[in-house]
């Protein structure tokens, strides 16, 4: 996976160039994942501008696109598909959508979060980014988007895109054939990137008194997080692909024309 280095455009990379098994890699150019796309400018930001983007799936919530609307590149159209619908409904509100609110009160982090909790917040939110209805719904869009030959280039992100967009990206690249350990370590390499887009807030929290673990568990990602939903796969249905087939609902035909599309 490319790191794509827009100035607008937060944690910006390219699917492309992953490493496939029997040598094969994902053909760059046309799934690429980021941060949300709110301060997007295409005019001054000639990257995106030469990515060509004609599809983008936004993760977020209501009350995050409420807050923060995605600026489109011209000619791209939007897909909402909200991952954490339903955690959101029955009243759990997920950490990944509160990142500001709890970085800003140190007492309230620690009340919520201390103690390893965070940690645990996040398996149970990869856990249902596995099992809930609102998060099969959005990716099974995304991979019947990405396999659309009419679709691409396409863009799914969520806000920081590190968890629901990180979890998208597992899926697409275990289709495609990268094994475990390529999954991990693209999983792990948004990072960097992500702790520099959030270095103030994380800086300023740690300055009022803050627990520094907390904050680096909710603004990076670790393996534990990946693992979890990766359990919560293997343990109810045994694999990806048959999760993706007979959970998502997502067709063989559909899946070889993702990894006839993207398989270089």
């Amino acid at each position: 996976m490319t790191a794509t280095p827009s100035t607008t455009v937060a944690n910006l990379r390219d699917l492309g160039g992953t490493p496939l098994a029997g040598g094969r890699t994902v053909r760059p150019g046309l799934v690429l994942r980021s941060g949300s796309l709110d301060r997007l400018d295409p005019a001054a930001d000639p990257v995106v501008a030469a990515l060509g983007l004609r599809t983008v799936i936004d993760f977020r919530s209501d009350s995050e696109r409420a807050d923060h609307p995605d600026r489109l590149p011209q000619g791209a159209r939007l897909v909402v598909r909200d991952v954490l619908a339903d955690k959101m409904n029955d009243g759990r509100m997920p950490a990944a959508t509160q990142l500001k609110d709890l970085l800003a009160d140190p007492v309230v982090a620690e009340e919520h979060l201390g103690g390893g909790r965070a940690q645990e917040l996040f398996g149970s939110v990869y856990r249902s980014f596995v099992s809930s209805g609102s998060a099969q719904a959005a990716y099974r869009t995304l991979l019947v988007e990405a396999a659309d030959p009419e679709s691409g280039p396409l863009l799914f992100h969520c806000t920081a895109g590190k968890d629901r967009t990180g979890w998208g990206a597992t899926l697409i690249l275990a289709l495609l054939g990268a094994d475990d350990e390529t999954l991990m370590a693209e999983y792990l390499s948004v990072n960097p990137a992500v702790k520099a887009a959030f270095a103030p807030m994380i800086e300023g929290f740690t300055a009022a008194g803050g627990d520094p673990d907390i904050a680096l568990a909710l603004i990076g990602v670790f393996p534990s997080y990946l693992e979890a939903g990766l359990d919560e796969v293997r343990t109810r249905y045994g694999s990806i692909e048959k999760y993706v087939r007979e959970v998502l609902g997502v067709s063989e035909e559909t899946i070889e024309a993702l990894r006839t599309k993207l398989i270089a």
